[in-house]
This record gives structure tokens, C-alpha cells and sequence, in this order.
């Protein structure tokens, strides 16, 4: 009996090329549908008709043709039971030994703007689906291909012969494949269809659905994870947020740190250099030029660079990669680079440089987190306050150069791991402390850096990312030179802050809003 291949695909990368080996190597003959019959037919191939084989015509345009017993019988039919081969010939059945399905494309669809929502259904695929579940399960026997990206490993196996190792490996590979593509369509159907609804599920549009699925393609196998006794991988579109330019493969900490310098910088318009390490920033600073952000930034901590990152929003030219070149760091990103800084850094083989594609910012919406059972989901921190939103408690106000400094040390706050603590004079970090558990603790490290810098902190203001539960933070603060402080607010014992910081003479700042980082 002739070996039969099924191939209905939208995605005609390739096709032809493997249609053919498949006719003329390996003996195969051809079932096909509307245009991919056609193109096949063009190339000079033979192939027979879906409508044909079955005797059931295509209709209501397109939306039936494969869903017949004569293609999911040829597919499903156990070729190691009698009864199921008794009963394919019976009905007429052929087997269908190869099938090469990929699906009409929805995600592409409805990623458009402005899709109208008879288009998207109308690329909603249900024969193609159909088809790679049948022949999937079925796949001891049957070879199923959904991603054009396999052709040259399934013309390899087959050449290997029927009852290889090799080509049962593959299809089982090839099975697994099928499930996790059908998975990820239906889930992306689901989500579209939740922000359809007549009457919108208000849960399912603030981004939080009764069910909560991810579906993400593996980007790259990680040499290690946080420590080298740790297996790691990549998912998802990492890749087309950041091109590498040079330097080693990026590990599973550099992609931490990446992410977290991104939305670090993303809240600064003026000319921006930030340092950081282990996530943490340990010196940031903006300025009217690039130089003297970096300038300030470096000054804050000399020694944690080593190893860090660097990231800025500005194309980073030769003069600040001439201050950077000698530093051993990590990764460098910018959304530019000039010629004379590439040049500069190609000496440094191991450097990573990596342009932010979309410019410096990232615009994820949300953050996941795996806990014991499951994940967590939230709203990323994207809240950043104004003057206007903010309420000053004490007696005296900020002076203007306060607020500037105030303004400036919060956005950085809200990246420094809890507990929090910075200090800023103008637009530079003098001091920061970070990930203590009393807030106090925090205060006093943020005073020694800022003491090992040789960075004076009369006249700083204070940034706190939550609030003082008691008066000592806020003292360690005034008695390190703090003149003013800006925090959330709402703690049991505010009025004793406030009545602290008026003793003091200075000025705080309530926001209203907290920023733990965990």
C-alpha cells in the first residue's frame, strides 16, 4: 500500500523542497488542500485533492474539509491492531503515515491594530488542530510535523527507515511538539476572547483570569542558573526587547540584572547612568550630559561596579566609554552606541553589549513569580508621584532644591531592594542601603557607603520606600545630615515621625504610596 502524506499548511516556507524528497526519496504520495494543493501542483508534483480522497467536498468556505472519518480514521488507526485495520478497510480508509499541518494564524491576527473581530474567528483553525492532535496521538506511527523549522530532521529520520530508533525518537519528539503548539494557540484564543465578551469579565480585563495560563517558547538553554549547581532556561521574547552586540552568552543572572536596569533607567528622561549589581542599583545619577551622570553615578560606590552593569539612556559615546573601559563589568546597555565606543569596548572580548531595541524602558505590564504550588501575578510597580500627589507634613517645606533631590532618590528607591534606603544631594545617589530587615539597619549602611565614598551628607535629603514605623530611622537620617525626607506615610506612629522631623527642622514628604521590592 502507497505511503501517504497529508500537508496543508499556511506557512509555506520550505514546502515544495520537502514535498519533493518525500515523493521522490522516500515514495510518498500527496493529499493536499486549497492553496498548498495548488502550489504543490505548480511545483510539478502529484497530488491529490482532500475532496477527492474523501469525496466530500470543501464547504462553507473552507471551514470544512478535513474533518472527515477517511483523514482522522487514516490517522488514528492503530497499525498493530487487527480490528483497526479490518475496519479501515472496510470504510475505505487509506493510512495516512506523515502529516504536515501548521496552523492558520491567530496570534499574528489579533496582534494587528484595529483587528475587527470577524477576522480574528475566521483565523481561528480547527481542522489544522484536529488533524496534528489525531496523528500525534497516533504518533507510533505516524509522523507529524507543525513547524517547517523540522523538515531536514524528519527527511534524516526517515532515511534512517520505518523501524529506526531514530525515526520512533523523533516522532515521539515531534508529538510532544504538536501538544505544546496547540496548547499555546488555544490559549491564545482564550485570552483574546476575554477581552471580547459583551459583558466583560472586569477580573479577566484587569489582566487577573479565573485561569491563568502561560505558554512561552523556550529562547535558550542557560548554561547554569544562579549558581552553576542550578539548570536554567530562557522563555519567551527576552530576545527582541535586547540585541547583543559582543561578549559571552548572557547567563541566568545577567538576565536578572538586565531587567531590572531597564526598568530602573525607564524613569528617567534627562541624561542617565545607573550601576548595579545583584539587581540592586548602587549609583545613580543624571546630569546634562552622559559624562557627568556617569561622573556622579561612579562616585557614589567605586567598588561595587566591579562586576555589574552598566546601563544608560543616551547613545553611550567615546567619552564615556573611556571612563568605563578599564572597569571590569558585566554588561553595558545603551540604546546606542557610537563607533568610537564599539571600538573602544571590541578590546574587552567578554564584555557584553547589549542595545535596547525599543529604546530604554521596558513596558511589560505585569510580573510573575513561582511560590510553593503555583505562581504570583501582579501589576508591575509602574506608579511613579508627582509634587502634585505628594503632601508635605511637616512645618517647614522643601525648598526647591530639595524637592529636585527628593523627586529624584524616590524614583531611584523604588528599585533598591526592601528594606530601602537613599540618600541624594541634586541628582546623584550619595548613599543607598539596601535589603535590611530593621529600616534603621538600612540607614546606617547607606551612611557608611556614603563615609567609604568620602561623600559629605549635610544638606542630603532621605528616600525611603515605605514607611518609618518608628522615629529612629528618620533620626539615624537627620543625625547622618539629611535635611529632608520623602516616604509613604501611614504608619501607627506618624505623628511621632512628623513631631521628630520637626524637632529636627526638617522637611518631609508624604507620597501616599509604597514600594516594597521583595
Amino acid at each position: 500500500m502507497a505511503k501517504l502524506a497529508l500537508l496543508s499548511v499556511s506557512d509555506k516556507r520550505g514546502l515544495v523542497d520537502f514535498a519533493t524528497a518525500l515523493v521522490r526519496s522516500h515514495g510518498y504520495q500527496l493529499l493536499s488542500t486549497g492553496g498548498t494543493a495548488k502550489l504543490l501542483a505548480e511545483a510539478g508534483l502529484p497530488v491529490t485533492e482532500v475532496s477527492a480522497h474523501t469525496g466530500f467536498p470543501e464547504m462553507m468556505e473552507g471551514r470544512v474539509k478535513t474533518l472527515h472519518p477517511k483523514i482522522h480514521g487514516g490517522l488514528l488507526c492503530r497499525r498493530d491492531k487487527p480490528d483497526h485495520l479490518a475496519a479501515a478497510k472496510e470504510h475505505g480508509i487509506g493510512l495516512i503515515d506523515l502529516v504536515v499541518v501548521n496552523l492558520y494564524p491567530f496570534e499574528q491576527t489579533v496582534a494587528k491594530p484595529h483587528v475587527e473581530f470577524e477576522e480574528a474567528i475566521e483565523n481561528i483553525d480547527i481542522g489544522g488542530p484536529s488533524m496534528l492532535r489525531s496523528a500525534a496521538k497516533n504518533h507510533e506511527s505516524v509522523t507529524v510535523v507543525c513547524d517547517p523549522a523540522d523538515y531536514t530532521g524528519v527527511l534524516a529520520a526517515l532515511a534512517a527507515g520505518e523501524g529506526s530508533a531514530e525515526l520512533k525518537a523523533l516522532r515521539r519528539k515531534l508529538a510532544l511538539k504538536v501538544f505544546q503548539r496547540t496548547g499555546a494557540y488555544d490559549t491564545a484564543i482564550a485570552k483574546y476572547l476575554e477581552t471580547q465578551q459583551d459583558e466583560p469579565d472586569l477580573e479577566a480585563l484587569s489582566g487577573f483570569p479565573a485561569t491563568f495560563t502561560l505558554s512561552l517558547k523556550k529562547a535558550q538553554s542557560l548554561r547554569y542558573g544562579e549558581n552553576p549547581h542550578q539548570k536554567a532556561a530562557l522563555y519567551g521574547t527576552f530576545h527582541e526587547h535586547f540585541q547583543q552586540l559582543q561578549g559571552k552568552e548572557l547567563s541566568y543572572n545577567n538576565i536578572l540584572d538586565i531587567t531590572s536596569a531597564t526598568y530602573l533607567i525607564g524613569e528617567f528622561e534627562k541624561p542617565t547612568v545607573a550601576i548595579l549589581k545583584h539587581t540592586n542599583p548602587c549609583g545613580v545619577a543624571s546630569a546634562d550630559t552622559l559624562l557627568g551622570a556617569w561622573e556622579k553615578a561612579y562616585a557614589t560606590d567605586r567598588q561595587a561596579p566591579f562586576g555589574g552593569i552598566i546601563v544608560v539612556n543616551q547613545t553611550l559615546g567615546q567619552d564615556v566609554a573611556e571612563q568605563i573601559k578599564d572597569i571590569f563589568t558585566e554588561v553595558i546597555i545603551a540604546p546606542r552606541f557610537s563607533d568610537e565606543a564599539l571600538a573602544i569596548f571590541a578590546k574587552k572580548k567578554n564584555l557584553r553589549l547589549m542595545i535596547a531595541k525599543g529604546g530604554i524602558g521596558a513596558d511589560a505590564l505585569q510580573e510573575v513569580r513561582s511560590v510553593v504550588g503555583g505562581v504570583l501575578v501582579q501589576d508591575r510597580d509602574r506608579s511613579m508621584e508627582r509634587i502634585t500627589g505628594c503632601k508635605v507634613v511637616t512645618k517647614r517645606q522643601p525648598t526647591a532644591e530639595e524637592w529636585d533631590a527628593l523627586l529624584f532618590g524616590w524614583k531611584v528607591c523604588k528599585h533598591v531592594k526592601s528594606n530601602a534606603i537613599v540618600y541624594c544631594r541634586g541628582e546623584q545617589t550619595l548613599g543607598v542601603g539596601a535589603g535590611q530587615m530593621a529600616r534603621v539597619d538600612s540607614s546606617r549602611i547607606a551612611v557608611w557607603k556614603a563615609g567609604e565614598a568620602k561623600l559629605d551628607l549635610k544638606g542630603s535629603v532621605v528616600a525611603s520606600e515605605a514607611l518609618f514605623p518608628f522615629p529612629d530611622g528618620l533620626l539615624a537620617a537627620a543625625d547622618a545630615g539629611a535635611t529632608a525626607a520623602i516616604q509613604p506615610g501611614g504608619a501607627i506612629r506618624d505623628e511621632e515621625v512628623i513631631k521628630a522631623a520637626d524637632e529636627r527642622g526638617m522637611a518631609m514628604v508624604f507620597t501616599g504610596v509604597r514600594h516594597f521590592k521583595h
